[in-house]
């Protein structure tokens, strides 16, 4: 592999490093504050994605305008299932929940199959699609690519500020370390958990509309998507929204890399079993720290 080539399987790593961090910051939020593994975190994705799609392509409103409505519909479905489907079975074990996330997320699958059908669409490029070269290599990258990376950076910060000098930010952060402690001093968890949604669902769907132009959008987007944000969030712990950042730029980076080098199983028909060998890899070693532990206990 050249150093150009290197360059270039890096830039796509980075863009889908990007967004893999983006869908992870949706299971860390909800799961720090509620300790439930939301499955259905990659659905939001897809509405964001067909949403902006049929906005700006049927109803013919603008990007800015789509991108909006995109990301405030996704808010109102996340909120919707936690109202109606986490809150209500609240005195449910967290095994339990963690299924309606997923009976929630075939159920959306379907409706979306039934709104736009199974083929794949594309919404309109933010700022066109002709590549930009690069300086001192031989190597491109696209206006979407920029697009993307962009708004992971810019979510995270605005995250990390917001959880960070926000009383709402605070209280998510104090449910987070103790929520029995924050209880005591006045914090509703309810509320924490239904802002934890829909703060989940406006990531999620912010980053359906960025990306749906760069790989297409279709019903069932949202299950790998969902499974490579999964990997993210472990790979950060599932607690710290930084380090979840760095997991989804490094499964990105490490899948791409390893298709680029074209040996063996490395190549681009195995590139999403590298997400599951990753997934692998961490479970094994968790349950190793788990048993240690078990055994100094």
């Amino acid at each position: 592999m050249s150093i150009d080539q290197f360059v270039q399987y890096l830039i796509v790593g980075l863009t889908d490093g990007s967004i893999y961090a983006l869908v992870g910051l949706g299971f860390t939020i909800i799961y720090a504050v509620t300790r439930i593994i939301n499955f259905a975190q990659g659905e939001f994705v897809m509405i964001g994605g067909m949403l902006s799609y049929t906005l700006a392509t049927s109803a013919g409103l603008s990007i800015p305008l789509s991108f909006l409505v995109s990301v405030l519909s996704a808010a109102a479905v996340g909120a919707m299932m936690y109202l109606f489907a986490i809150r209500t079975a609240r005195r449910a074990s967290v095994i339990s929940l963690i299924i309606i996330t997923i009976g929630f997320s075939i159920f959306v699958r379907g409706v979306a199959a039934e709104i736009w059908g199974v083929s794949n669409v594309r919404p309109p490029f933010f700022s066109g699609k002709a590549p930009v070269s690069l300086p001192f290599v031989d190597a491109v990258i696209t206006p979407q690519a920029i697009w993307i990376i962009g708004t992971a950076v810019v979510v995270t910060l605005l995250l990390h500020l917001f959880l960070k000098y926000t009383m709402v930010g605070k209280a998510l952060k104090a449910c987070a370390v103790n929520p029995k402690a924050a209880g005591l001093v006045g914090i509703n968890a309810r509320t924490m958990a239904l802002i934890a949604f829909v703060l989940a669902a406006v990531i999620g769907g912010t980053s359906g509309v960025v990306m749906a132009p760069h790989i297409l959008a279709s019903y069932d987007m949202g299950v790998m998507l969902g499974l490579k944000g999964f990997v993210a969030a472990s790979i950060g712990g599932f607690k710290n929204p930084i380090a979840t950042v760095a997991g989804g730029l490094l499964l990105g980076v490490v899948e791409n890399v390893a298709v680029g080098i074209n040996w063996g199983p490395f190549t681009s028909s195995y590139k999403h079993v590298i997400a599951l060998m990753v997934l692998l890899l961490i479970l094994l070693i968790k349950s190793g720290r788990l048993a240690s532990e078990e055994r100094a206990a």
